[in-house]
């Protein structure tokens, strides 16, 4: 389809030329070059509703939270818990469910421990995926080090996806948790995940669910997919860096202990006996990312007024329109087929290396990640170092695609 047409009827539900108003890294150059932004999956840029809150929070409210009557700290506080409404209410969960952390990586390592010291015992299994990321996988390897748990991996298929017949294999009455991303990070898969869970929940295995690449392109009902745990970053949401969100059902979170001591977590100190906090506070030991947890609910405001329909349409063609210009390059090879896929596409060429391609492409102004994206044992499984890595953005524009073909083109010519 000619790009001039394509770009039309995308834009008819997003106009993505608007959007980038909003984004004045965007307007970046490099090497003389208009910036060409294809990292969104390692983090994504931030509209100037972000930025104006970031400001505006140390201009007009910076003070600590929960532990002061005077009206900045009010302030604080009904700002922080108005953020934990806004972003429960984007999963449709409870705000009692939602944790804030530093991101995904925490999250996945609160659940690791506090779950685990409430229900992993020596010889109980945990199962992930072998296209998870190092985030859901070092945690899990901790835990089982720390209680001698075993570690299984639901294998999975040249195109990318999840074996199902082989994790229902993997279940047994030693499972205590099934933990896989919602969205691969390399490889675009959208993983089968309510599936997952009915199967699991047939056995009484609770799910966690990494959601990091998922929540900016697709909408999460947890309550829909009855998730037991789902987590994810603001900075891959438009939002800051420094901040996450665990949410958790009631039943799991009333009974784990809590991941880490000091304030704010606990209800009463002596030197004989701590009490701690009801959920989520237990899990919020010491003083937050303020900004960042308030900030994050303008993010997610961001999104929804744009329409996660139309971002994950037009995203879905930019994909499309990609991979259907990359697969016509001679010596191109995309890692990752699945069907179902989000705005992910990761390649490698014969005969040369990602890096030198990432280098030369950054010589032209694009931004792209190249390597292991921490997902080492899925490159062992393709039997590469690394691949290069495009990644979409509803402010990503067919264009760009056009002008990243022809880049890469040159790259090619340079390294052959």
């Amino acid at each position: 389809m000619d790009i001039a047409v394509k770009s039309k009827k995308a834009n008819r539900e997003l106009d993505a030329e608007a959007i980038r108003k909003d984004f004045p890294i965007l307007q970046t150059k490099v090497n003389g070059q208009p910036l060409i932004y294809f990292d969104n999956a390692a983090t994504s840029q931030k509209p100037l509703a972000v930025l104006n809150a970031i400001q505006e929070y140390y201009k007009e409210t910076n003070s600590n939270v929960h532990r002061g009557i005077h009206y900045l700290s009010n302030k604080a506080t009904n700002q922080f818990e108005e953020s934990r409404k806004t972003i429960a209410a984007h999963l449709n969960a409870s705000p009692d469910e939602i944790i804030y952390t530093r991101g995904t990586t925490e999250a996945i390592n609160l659940v690791a421990f506090s779950f685990g010291e409430a229900y992993v015992k020596s010889g109980d299994e945990i199962i992930i995926s072998h296209m998870e990321h190092h985030s859901n996988i070092v945690p899990w390897q901790m835990l089982c080090e720390r209680k001698n748990a075993v570690l299984k991996v639901i294998p999975i298929t040249e195109e990318g996806e999840l074996k199902l017949d082989e994790f229902k294999k993997l279940l047994s009455s030693k499972t205590k948790l099934v933990a896989v991303t919602h969205v691969s990070n390399t490889l675009g898969t959208v993983n089968p995940v309510e599936e997952i869970i009915e199967i699991a929940h047939t056995k009484n295995i609770p799910v966690l669910l990494d959601g990091a690449q998922a929540v900016p392109h697709l909408k999460i009902d947890v309550k829909k997919l009855d998730v037991d745990f789902y987590c994810f970053s603001g900075h891959k949401t438009f939002g800051p860096t420094g901040i996450g969100i665990l949410y958790g059902k009631s039943k799991w979170l009333n009974d784990m202990p809590p991941y880490q001591g000091g304030g704010e977590m606990i209800k009463e100190v002596t030197f004989e006996k701590t009490t701690y906090n009801e959920p989520p506070l237990r899990f919020e030991a010491g003083t937050p990312n303020i900004e960042a947890s308030i900030v994050l609910a303008k993010a997610i405001d961001y999104i929804n007024k744009t329409g996660l329909d139309a971002i994950a349409k037009h995203e879905h063609e930019l994909l499309l329109y990609a991979t259907e210009k990359l697969e016509k390059i001679n010596g191109i090879k995309i890692i990752g087929r699945a069907a179902h896929k989000t705005s992910v596409v990761s390649f490698v060429v014969e005969g040369t290396h990602p890096s030198d391609i990432g280098i030369l492409l950054d010589k032209q102004g694009i931004a792209v990640r190249t390597g292991h994206h921490c997902t080492q044992p899925l490159m062992d499984f393709y039997k590469i170092p690394g691949t290069v890595r495009a990644s979409f953005a509803f402010y990503n524009t067919f264009e760009e695609i056009d002008i990243f073909v022809k880049a890469f083109n040159k790259a090619i010519s340079m390294l052959k």
